[in-house]
């Protein structure tokens, strides 16, 4: 009987904690509408890359048909927010560089797999969207975040749509929550074995979002073929959304839009379900 005890006290004990580090922060008033929308990831843009990924014509493809925007910021050498994904310019623009070593006015001679389409500002594209739908921004990692965080909150602030941050880095999550409470934050991660290469300890604290217990973000963005129902399904518990990431036409996207509050999607269009 004394086992038996033990082993009980010894599991709300387990549950209690979880329950602790994994509590959300929150959630402002009125944002029912970021989780009424589906998120095109980068912007509409299309396997063929004849419309590329987060550039002006992907994000104006994904307003005309109705979809919200996903997109990602980062800083260049001389301090613009501007919106492009890696760290350097290989994969895109087929040049040797990293996006940070440039100036703007020299990723403007960069173009977009081949188009003539170019990295965009951060500006820009808010002018584009210009509130008609909404928007999650995910800040990238780096030594600069917290240039980046204030310059990206401060044109933010200055605009009128509906939208939220994001970012692998809790740091960033965190300096949202210190700094700009009332802004929708999210802490994007997923399973364990997509943090190879990094300390165990790191990919241990990310997958089960134990850096949580600092940054307390309002929704956890989750690769969605990783998401663990009981570790998100307590997250839910206690208030927080989900967001699933990135789903393509070969997923079942009508289960995961049960599952998920909204979802980030690729390469194909999904509806909505009621």
């Amino acid at each position: 009987m004394i086992y038996l005890q033990i082993v009980v006290c010894a599991a709300a004990a387990l549950l209690i904690i979880n329950m602790l580090l994994l509590a959300p922060g929150n959630l402002p008033k009125n944002t029912e509408g970021l989780w009424r929308a589906l998120y095109a990831h980068r912007g509409l843009h299309t396997q063929d890359k004849k419309t590329p990924e987060n550039s002006l014509a992907a994000f104006e493809a994904a307003v005309k048909a109705g979809y919200g925007i996903e997109l990602d910021v980062c800083l260049s050498a001389d301090g613009k927010v501007v919106v492009f994904h890696d760290d350097d310019l290989k994969r895109i623009c087929g040049v040797e560089k990293k996006v940070e070593d440039c100036t703007f006015e020299e990723l403007l001679s960069c173009r977009l797999l081949g188009t003539d389409e170019r990295i965009p500002l951060f500006s820009e594209v808010l002018m584009l969207v210009g509130g008609r739908q909404p928007m999650i921004v995910e800040l990238k990692t780096t030594r600069r975040y917290r240039e980046l965080c204030k310059k990206t909150a401060d044109l933010l602030e200055a605009y009128k749509g509906m939208y939220c941050v994001e970012s692998f880095d809790p740091r960033i999550v965190h300096w949202f929550r210190k700094f700009r409470p009332l802004t929708v934050r999210g802490q994007l991660s997923a399973g364990r074995e997509s943090y190879k290469g990094k300390p165990f300890y790191q990919a241990f604290l990310l997958s089960g979002l134990f850096t949580n217990i600092a940054a307390r973000p309002h929704f956890a963005a989750y690769k969605h073929e990783d998401a663990k129902p009981l570790k998100l399904g307590l997250y839910r518990m206690l208030g927080g959304k989900l967001v699933g990431w990135t789903v393509r036409d070969t997923d079942n996207a009508e289960r995961l839009m049960k599952y998920f509050d909204t979802i980030i999607f690729e390469f194909f269009e999904p509806k909505r379900m009621m």
